[in-house]
């Protein structure tokens, strides 16, 4: 081969491969060895522990260069079907549909493209079985799940995703999933904050088993790139990005002044006057950011969120709620009402049984409005360490969330949330102030 050729050869090699290495060059991720099927890493940028499972290539068709899948956008369109590399992590890089999906079934909404490409056995999602050896001896400050998706589209194809983690549903990862309509087909990094009552399984020893699964068998083909846990994540670390938006009411567009504004990791902001608001520093990827008010049932929109302050603004609409009776007063949707004599011992977080006939209204009003969603928050006063009390108030407000379902209550009306000190009502500058402070609310999401 002669010197020209060969020089020609090296350059299209060079061009072909350069993409895919300059953007780990790049990445603000500790996670760098893309082409490995999993990683397991301790105290790097990301996190105290990082665990994957699947590669980070975009489902097979590399990244643009300079692209960093943990520090961008939304990734160009791709063609579908493909086929999946025999290497790929089962469930991972390739089309899943519902495992109900029927394909000559009637729906109430459309498919999408990927739903034509159904395979009875490569299409059927799996539970993906995460090791957690190296959490061992781990103190679990926080936990996060990460997925690259692509295509997910709830909204539109009428779909209803499910998260379970070692068989137990996960609320609150459900509600993100299910807010999200991506088209393009185009691939996104998505965050779900694990809630505490995972905490444990990933210290136990064992893997940790995630499967993600469509309810309903709608006709939503969807992808998933890789899976990570994140363990104790430096959120510091994180590549990050602004959100602006507003929030107004459906059907008018009229701004709803001083709506609260939050992320799934609870962190937020009150809108103003005008219905806008502003959060810095949200990590990058996609962000369902909800929004709540008395009067509304809860709403939320979704934030393709990119390094910096350009990203696309978000509107939240809400919809005026309906009023219902609870223990024999009116109630409006986004009221919350303190619960009385929800009785624990010093420091534990085991129902007393004189705590249980007020939640038995709970599950009463609950029967009473079908359509209801509710929030369950547990509080604390400020004594102790702030870290410990949000802990025990999540605890607390679990066991209450747990007896409801025990009594019948569906476990997805209910989200449980434990703010320890973070929401005082009084000042715990005496002990009746304190005393105020050390309760359990509930707050009516949708109604």
């Amino acid at each position: 081969m002669s010197r020209a050729r060969v020089l020609i050869a090296a350059f299209v090699l060079w061009f072909v491969c350069a993409p895919l290495a300059l953007a780990q060059q790049v990445t603000v991720s500790g996670d760098k060895e893309w082409s490995r099927q999993s990683a397991a890493l301790k105290d790097v940028r990301d996190a105290e522990y990082v665990v994957r499972m699947g590669d980070v290539d975009n489902l097979g068709f590399g990244w643009p260069a300079g692209f960093d899948p943990f520090c961008g956008r939304m990734t160009e369109s791709h063609e579908y079907p493909w086929e999946p590399a025999k290497a790929d992590t089962p469930g991972l890089d390739r089309i899943l549909l519902s495992s109900r999906f029927k394909p000559d079934a009637q729906r109430p909404c459309i498919g999408d493209g990927y739903s034509a490409a159904y395979d009875a056995a490569a299409s059927k999602p799996v539970a993906f079985s995460i090791p957690t050896a190296i959490l061992q001896g781990a103190v679990v400050k926080n936990a996060f799940l990460q997925l690259f998706i692509d295509d997910f589209q709830a909204p539109t194809a009428c779909s209803a995703f499910q998260v379970a983690i070692n068989g137990t549903r996960c609320i609150e990862c459900e509600k993100i999933l299910n807010a999200i309509d991506q088209t393009g087909p185009v691939g996104k990094l998505v965050t779900l904050p694990l809630p505490e009552e995972f905490y444990a399984a990933l210290t136990g020893g064992g893997a940790l088993a995630v499967s993600i699964d469509e309810a309903t068998g709608a006709a939503d083909g969807f992808a998933i790139d890789f899976v990570r846990l994140l363990v104790n994540r430096k959120r510091e670390n994180a590549c990050t990005g602004t959100i602006t938006g507003v929030v107004v009411e459906r059907g008018t567009d009229s701004p709803v002044a001083k709506a609260r504004v939050f992320l799934a990791d609870k962190t937020g902001a009150q809108a103003d006057a005008s219905g806008r608001f502003t959060l810095k520093g949200v990590p990058t990827g996609f962000e369902v950011v909800g929004a709540s008010a008395p009067g509304y049932n809860d709403g939320a929109g979704t934030a393709d969120v990119g390094p910096g302050d350009d990203n696309p603004e978000v509107t939240i609409y809400l919809e005026k709620g309906a009023k219902a009776v609870f223990d024999a007063k009116p109630l409006s949707v986004g009221d919350a009402v303190t619960l009385n004599s929800i009785l624990f011992d010093q420091g534990k977080a085991d129902l007393r049984p004189e705590s249980k006939p007020e939640l038995d209204k709970v599950v009463t009003f609950l029967q009473a409005n079908p359509k209801a969603e509710i929030e369950l928050s547990g509080h604390t006063s400020s004594e102790g360490d702030a870290a410990l009390n949000r802990s025990l108030s999540y605890r607390r407000v679990k066991a209450c969330k747990d007896y409801i379902v025990s009594r019948g209550a569906d476990r997805g009306r209910i989200v449980a949330h434990g703010y320890g000190p973070d929401r005082p009502v009084a000042p715990n500058d005496t002990e009746a102030n304190r005393a105020k402070n050390r309760r359990v609310e509930m707050r009516v999401a949708k109604l």
